[in-house]
């Protein structure tokens, strides 16, 4: 526990030696490091891993409060660093003990939910078995709940959840996640299930410049680079991008590198080279990236 000196009547707690031992810095730092933008976001997992520092001090001085609720939802479009976000809340918790193990267990409807009557139950309570101890991750959690079909038992696992949300909630944090919108409607669909998430995070799509920059992260992690035209030519590339269907923002940059890679080895063993340099294997050029057949649409 934390250095606790008594003065006179008052009982001090050195705030600075409890945070730098959690080392949750680290994890933020790293938040930082690994995510270009998402500030709101960021300011958000911050200000929550300092209420539960907070809380974790009270504690050490026997002041007595209700655990803050930890169930959270995660909402924005695919690609916006909602599971990565997940997982570095899964390591704060673990730092600051308020989960046994910090591991993320990431599921989605079909994990869940079964095909016919009493395969449900059984589902749900083995992925439950499975996350105790840590964060439950449950992608696109709207799916869960149909209500146009009779026979669907998806409002089966939902209960579970509930019972287990309420009853284990010092031994496992839930995180529902999707599009805000059939979020929004999801939690209207069971007040009980709004009223048991007490941390909404919302995750804002990112700006041509952010996915941008992600790629060069994405490219540095790969030692590749981009010459000097091919970041622009990557910039109109995702400008145009956004604007079709299922632009899914961080993966569909994933995607348009790992295609450029492959113009990339396609384009250097088309030009009958026998000696390579080393900047001829790690360079994209931005013909690599606008021979996509997006420009031709």
């Amino acid at each position: 526990m934390s250095t606790i000196e008594k003065v006179s009547e008052d009982t001090l707690v050195n705030l600075r030696e409890e945070y730098e031992k959690t080392q949750i810095q680290e994890i933020l730092d790293q938040l930082n490091r690994e995510l270009i933008g998402l500030v709101p976001v960021k300011t958000r997992i911050r200000e929550i891993a300092a209420l539960l520092l907070v809380d974790r001090l009270r504690k050490s001085l026997n002041l007595t409060s209700t655990t803050p609720g930890l169930h959270m939802s995660f909402t924005g479009s695919p690609g916006t660093g909602k599971t990565s976000v997940a997982t570095r809340m899964a390591d704060i918790l673990h730092r600051l003990n308020y989960s046994r193990k910090g591991h993320l267990l990431t599921v989605t409807r079909d994990d869940l939910v079964g095909q016919y009557i009493g395969h449900t139950a059984p589902k749900t309570k083995e992925v439950l078995k499975q996350a105790m101890g840590g964060v439950l991750f449950i992608d696109e959690a709207y799916y869960l709940y149909k209500p146009d079909n009779e026979r669907d038992y998806g409002s089966e696992a939902i209960e579970i959840l509930l019972q287990v949300m309420e009853n284990q909630r010092d031994d496992l944090v839930v995180v529902f996640a999707g599009y805000k919108e059939k979020m929004d409607d999801f939690y209207k669909s069971n007040p009980g299930l709004s009223s048991r998430v007490a941390n909404h995070v919302d995750f804002p799509d990112y700006t041509v410049e952010e996915l941008v920059g992600i790629a060069q992260l994405m490219l540095q992690e790969q030692q590749y680079r981009f010459a000097p035209d091919a970041e622009e030519a990557l910039a109109k590339y995702t400008q145009k991008r956004m604007e079709q269907p299922l632009f899914a923002n961080a993966r569909s940059v994933k995607n348009a590198i790992d295609r450029a890679r492959m113009r990339q080895a396609n384009r250097i063993f088309a030009s009958g080279s026998k000696v390579l340099t080393k900047a001829d294997l790690v360079t994209l050029e931005a013909e690599d990236i606008l021979k996509s057949s997006l420009f031709n649409v």
